[in-house]
C-alpha cells in the first residue's frame, strides 16, 4: 500500500521516500509542501535509490525539486575520467590551432572580460526512466566563447573547434582489430557556425558561486540547448582545426542508432548526440483536500513551448499550466496540473509536450526503431495509488 505523508511526518518518522534518510539527505532536500499538503508516492520506483553511486556521480531526486535552480551540491554530475586536481592560480586556458594569435588565459584574465549570465537546464543524454535524475537547472556566469575566439582571431579555413578537458584516462583504440593504448583527454567539438554564435559560454560560476569540482572547476563550456556531454568540464584547451574531430566521446561513445523509412526501405542511421530532444516527465504528485497537484519538468533545446498536457489513465489529454518563473529561453520549464475527483486505487499519469514547430513528445512505441538508450525522450507513464 502506498504511504502518503506530510513533510513533517516524513522527517520525524524517518520515512524519507525510497530510503532517503539512510542516504543522509538533509531537511532542505525534502520537498517543501504547503500546509495540509501530502506527498503521494509513486509505485513505479525501486525500493531504494542511491543518489551518489560513486564519488564523481550524482543524480537528483526529482520528487524534491523545490524551485527554478538546482543547488550546487545537488546538481547532477557524471564523469568518465574522475575529477582532476587543478590549481586555480596556475590554471591557463590555451587557444591554439588555426588562429592568428594563440592565447594562454588565466582565470583572472577571463573574469576581467565582459561577463554574461544564461539560465540553462539540461540532462545527460543517458537520462531515462524510472528515475529521470540526471538533469538540473542553473544560472551560469562567464565570458561568451565568441569574445575569446575573436581575441584569438579565427582563420578562414577553420571548420572545427575542439574543446579538451583537463580530465584524461587510458583508452584502447581499435582499428580493424589492432588495439592501441593511448592516454586521451575528454574532448568534444563544435562546427564553426555554432562555436562563433553568440550563445556558447565559458562559465566560471553557477548560481552566483564559483564552480565546484563536480561542475567542472575552474571553467566549463556551456552549450545552451545541448545535452550535458557537450558542456565540457575542466576546460583546458580549445584547438581550432579544419578536419573533423573523431575522438571517442564525439564519434563513438555518444551516438544514436535509429532506423528510418526512406523510399519504402528501412535505413539505419547513426547520429552524434547534440541538441536536446523535446521531453517532459511528471516529477511529483501531492494531495491537498480533495484535489491533487501533478508537478513536472520540461527539457528542450530552446524552441518555445506551445503546450504541455497531462492524461490520467485512459482519459483525454488535459492542459497543464507552465510555471511563469521558468520563462527564460533555455531554462527547464516547470508545470502543474490540478487533478480533481481522483478515486481510490492505482492510477497511471503521463505528460506530453509540444513545441511551436509542432514537434510532439513521442511515445515509446514511436521510438521503437531507436536501438540505443541515449536520447530517450519518450512519454513516461507514472503510477500512483490513491488511498
Amino acid at each position: 500500500m502506498t504511504i502518503q505523508n506530510t513533510r513533517r511526518e516524513i522527517l520525524k518518522g524517518g520515512l524519507a521516500v525510497a530510503g532517503l534518510s539512510v542516504l543522509g539527505i538533509p531537511d532542505w532536500a525534502m520537498p517543501v509542501l504547503a500546509q495540509g499538503e501530502t506527498l503521494v508516492e509513486f509505485t513505479d520506483l525501486p525500493p531504494n535509490i542511491n543518489l551518489n553511486p560513486t564519488v564523481d556521480r550524482r543524480i537528483i531526486d526529482i520528487r524534491n525539486i523545490n524551485g527554478v535552480f538546482t543547488p550546487k551540491d545537488q546538481f547532477f554530475t557524471t564523469q568518465h575520467y574522475g575529477h582532476p586536481e587543478i590549481d586555480p592560480a596556475a590554471y591557463r586556458l590555451r587557444i591554439a590551432g588555426l588562429v592568428d594569435r594563440p592565447l594562454s588565459l588565466s582565470l583572472t584574465e577571463l573574469k576581467a572580460m565582459r561577463s554574461t549570465d544564461i539560465v540553462f537546464g539540461f540532462e545527460c543524454s543517458g537520462n531515462r526512466r524510472p528515475l529521470q535524475g540526471l538533469t538540473s537547472n542553473g544560472r551560469w556566469t562567464g565570458v561568451p566563447l565568441k569574445t575569446v575566439l575573436d581575441r584569438a582571431g579565427i582563420k578562414a579555413e577553420a571548420r572545427e573547434f575542439v574543446f579538451f578537458g583537463a580530465d584524461h584516462g587510458e583508452e584502447e583504440v581499435d582499428f580493424r582489430g589492432t588495439i592501441t593504448k593511448v592516454d586521451q583527454q575528454f574532448g568534444r567539438s563544435l562546427p564553426r557556425d555554432r562555436a562563433l554564435s553568440s550563445e556558447p559560454l565559458l562559465a566560471y560560476a553557477l548560481n552566483g558561486e564559483p564552480l565546484t569540482k563536480h561542475q567542472g572547476f575552474p571553467l566549463r563550456l556551456i552549450m545552451p540547448g545541448w545535452y550535458g556531454v557537450a558542456n565540457v568540464k575542466f576546460l583546458s584547451e580549445i584547438h581550432v582545426q579544419e578536419d573533423q574531430y573523431l575522438g571517442k566521446f564525439q564519434a563513438r561513445w555518444y551516438r544514436t542508432l535509429r532506423g528510418e523509412m526512406v523510399n519504402g526501405e528501412m535505413k539505419w542511421k547513426e547520429a552524434a548526440i547534440s541538441h536536446l530532444q523535446l521531453k517532459s516527465f511528471i516529477a511529483r504528485v501531492t494531495r491537498a483536500g480533495d484535489a491533487h497537484n501533478v508537478f513536472g519538468v520540461i527539457l528542450h533545446d530552446g524552441t518555445p513551448i506551445r503546450s504541455i498536457e497531462v492524461k490520467i489513465d485512459n482519459g483525454p489529454w488535459q492542459a497543464a499550466t507552465l510555471d511563469p518563473s521558468t520563462k527564460e529561453k533555455y531554462s527547464w520549464k516547470l508545470f502543474n496540473y490540478t487533478w480533481k475527483g481522483a478515486t481510490p486505487g492505482e492510477h497511471t499519469l503521463v505528460s506530453r509536450v509540444t513545441d511551436v514547430t509542432g514537434r510532439v513528445q513521442p511515445t515509446s512505441e514511436e521510438l521503437a526503431n531507436k536501438k540505443t538508450f541515449l536520447e530517450d525522450n519518450s512519454q513516461h507513464p507514472r503510477t500512483v495509488k490513491i488511498a
